[in-house]
């Protein structure tokens, strides 16, 4: 056994050392012929490597496959489990999820398939692996009630798998017609209650897939974080609300996504938890903007008007991990920004590096900003490290003295919006710093 893993691990080696990407580069301007290979993470899918090959994605209509399907319900079983403990053994009403378009890429539609699992709806494959038809599994199958979802599609998603988003809410509103008990399907109760409230149909009521309007992409939360341009939290929930309420409806194929903002402010009021995907040992919360930008934590619980629990599945490896966003955040802050060996290898690549420290610092904050699950200490420590010690406040600012001006500028703005709590020395240094920063950067000697 442990031969077979050696001999995997030499070719792995292998292909990882081969890298061809300039041999194929001039290969192809000579009009000569790339061979193929599958694009993703080597971590999860080997087959990735040599690089230097003409990247493919796949079949949108072939996801999600029978793999991720049986990858997600582990997946949603420990979610479940978990958000049982931390609500006194209820189970969640409405989980709201976020479905990313590469995500769904590299992992053959995983995230896809827990929307299908938490609603108890099976995929049909065909006989060329294409999944066009549903199947409602039985109660007595899946041994626990249906869980209502509030799907929100990145708007790369959206362009690339509209038929999956027309499968989703085909199965939504196949959950919202099935005849069985309201204890025994959230979706159903759900759907009855917001037709009467709304005096619409169940049907038209049971309206839960949306994204930003056609053409259309983010929430514009992170420009709004980057440069500090928001008044309140209650501006960037207005912007969530106004970009992301478009909802798709399989009744209507041709219509593309409609704003429906009425539909989304209802499902909002029954959300419990909010779940995100990290399915890439490369990318994590804080090392871009795209996840804090599509967060629906606080804008849950401005609609609920109750503490939505959020939490953040690391599906890198096959023994896939549920966390809370919190517990998320501080492993983030602690392999990422307060990591000497981290900060130290960015620092030595200079004047970008400097900017990648910044940009963790300023994505922390957007989740302090949509989430409020930042801790306090995050924030203390980071000022210990990059702004109490002035050997290397010195190095960053002859390193990038714009960079460090934002830090600083980031450090002073999670205190004055409330998401830092610290002593009058921190603060006072922090000002001075910032005064000494323009100078440089505005050359006044």
């Amino acid at each position: 056994g442990l031969r077979t893993l050696f001999d995997y691990l030499g070719f792995c080696l292998e292909q990882v050392v081969k890298d061809n990407e300039l041999g194929a580069l001039t290969e192809a301007l000579e009009g000569k012929y790339v061979l193929p290979g599958p694009g993703g993470d080597p971590i999860r899918n080997p087959d990735v490597l040599p690089t230097g090959r003409n990247l493919h994605a796949l079949d949108p209509q072939a996801i999600p496959t029978g793999a991720a399907m049986q990858a997600a319900q582990g997946v949603v079983d420990r979610l479940i489990e978990r958000q049982k403990i931390d609500n006194g053994g209820e189970y969640p009403e409405t989980i709201a999820l976020v479905l990313w378009g590469t995500d769904n890429i590299k992992t053959y539609g995983e995230s896809l398939a827990q929307v299908l699992w938490f609603l108890g709806v099976r995929p049909m494959p065909d006989a060329l692996g294409r999944v066009n038809k549903l199947e409602l599994m039985s109660l007595e199958e899946l041994g626990r009630p249906r869980i209502d979802v509030l799907v929100n599609c990145s708007g790369v998603f959206r362009d690339l798998f509209l038929n999956q988003i027309n499968l989703l809410d085909r199965a939504v509103k196949m959950c919202a017609e099935a005849d069985e008990p309201d204890e025994m399907n959230f979706v159903r109760k759900h759907a009855k209650e917001q037709a009467e409230e709304a005096g619409i149909s169940v049907r038209d009521a049971a309206t839960r897939v949306f994204s930003n309007a056609s053409g259309s992409y983010s929430s514009n939360i992170s420009l709004a974080v980057e440069n500090s341009s928001w008044s309140d939290e209650e501006q960037l929930q207005e912007m969530y609300l106004s970009r992301k309420s478009f909802a798709f409806n399989s009744d209507k194929p041709g219509a593309g996504m409609t704003e429906n903002r009425d539909s989304f402010e209802r499902a909002l009021k029954t959300v419990e938890a909010s779940f995100q995907n990290l399915d890439s040992s490369e990318i994590s919360l804080t090392d871009v903007s795209h996840y804090f930008d599509s967060d629906p934590t606080k804008l849950a619980e401005k609609f609920s008007g109750k503490k939505v629990s959020s939490y953040v599945a690391d599906t890198t490896t096959a023994n896939a991990q549920v966390r809370t966003l919190a517990e998320t955040t501080r492993l983030d802050a602690r392999t990422k920004l307060l990591n000497p060996k981290w900060y130290e290898g960015n620092l030595s690549a200079g004047y970008e590096g400097a900017r990648e420290i910044q940009k963790r610092l300023q994505n922390t904050l957007g989740w302090s900003a949509t989430s409020g699950q930042v801790d306090n200490w995050v924030y203390e420590e980071a000022n210990d490290v990059f702004m109490a010690d002035p050997e290397m406040q010195k190095r960053l600012m002859d390193m990038n003295p714009n960079s460090f001006r934002k830090m600083v500028a980031t450090f002073l703005e999670a205190n004055g919006r409330g998401y830092w709590d610290t002593s009058d020395e921190n603060l006072d240094r922090l000002r001075e710093l910032y005064v000494e920063v323009e100078d440089k950067i505005e050359g006044v000697e």
